[in-house]
């Protein structure tokens, strides 16, 4: 109890620093958006978006070390760039993973390229692939919070559009849907997200914030909505505790994060199959009935 006592008494002091505090409300924020942004990713089947993006994040933060600009906001607007860039190549899974690996061929190869021609330092450029949590300034919050108002209420705004689109593209197009401005936006939410959760846990680490939590929600929703619900549920849950782990056992947030966020997708896939379908199961075959959001 003694040792308990303590532990608590240390946290109670971390959290008292300015740094931990725009970390744990960083984190909140993220909680928000991104596991929202991870159901888009597992929805549409594009998983290499995200490695693609953290190369074309790397390409942005050499360019601004080169340019003397902030580095973070040169990233944000190169992913946003190119999530915009490939939209046109998504119109099938296959074509956007080959333009995926282009892309991250390319954005790897010119940011090494930048880094070596102008003698800049490369430290601070692959500092993204483990991030800084405690270096989280006041424009990282302002990006969060963006994404925590933007993100949800484009698929409460949305909703059914964005139903029809994670589940078939073809039926969603024969029933209306702008499809093509749609996935546009869609990708350069997911590539600004990617961008945006880099100093967090690093780019290597990034899926904690995204794409675990989703992989939960959809063992335990069964629509779109309520996937939604539970993401945000779980990646708020997952990045407080694993954050409070971290501080405890004075840990790198980054992998505790992720070794949390594993525990708890492997914990929701021992819940028996009862009730737990995918929300696309409940989409009937007809064009003429739309999957619900309630």
């Amino acid at each position: 109890m003694d040792a308990l006592t303590l532990a608590s008494a240390d946290i109670g002091t971390l959290l008292q620093l300015v740094p931990v505090q725009r970390a744990g409300i960083a984190l909140l924020l993220a909680a928000v958006g991104l596991p929202v942004i991870g159901v888009v990713i597992v929805g549409l089947d594009i998983m290499p978006v995200r490695f693609a993006m953290m190369h074309v994040a790397l390409l942005g933060i050499a360019i601004g070390l080169l340019t003397g600009l902030d580095p973070m906001l040169c990233a944000l607007v190169a992913c946003a760039l190119a999530g915009a860039g490939v939209a046109p190549l998504a119109r099938t899974p296959d074509g956007l993973s080959g333009a995926m690996g282009l892309l991250m061929s390319l954005a790897i190869a010119a940011a090494l390229l930048i880094l070596a021609v102008s003698g800049v330092n490369a430290s601070g450029a692959f500092a993204l692939l483990w991030g800084s949590i405690l270096s989280v300034g006041t424009a990282d919050l302002v990006v969060l919070a963006v994404l925590a108002v933007t993100v949800p209420a484009l698929f409460w705004w949305r909703r059914r559009e964005i139903g029809l689109l994670l589940y078939d593209r073809e039926l969603a197009l024969t029933s209306g849907v702008p499809v093509r401005a749609l996935t546009l936006v869609l990708l350069v939410l997911v590539a600004v997200s990617v961008a945006g959760a880099i100093k967090l846990t690093g780019a290597l680490l990034v899926d904690a914030l995204t794409l675990l939590p989703a992989l939960a929600a959809r063992r335990l929703g069964t629509s779109l909505k309520s996937i939604t619900l539970w993401a945000m549920a779980i990646g708020v849950t997952v990045n407080v505790v694993g954050f409070l782990i971290a501080l405890w056992r004075d840990w790198p947030p980054g992998p505790v994060l992720v070794l949390t966020a594993g525990i708890a997708v492997l914990g929701v896939h021992l819940i028996p199959d009862r009730r737990i379908t995918s929300w696309r199961a409940s989409v009937p075959a007809s064009s003429g009935s739309l999957p619900s959001s309630h």
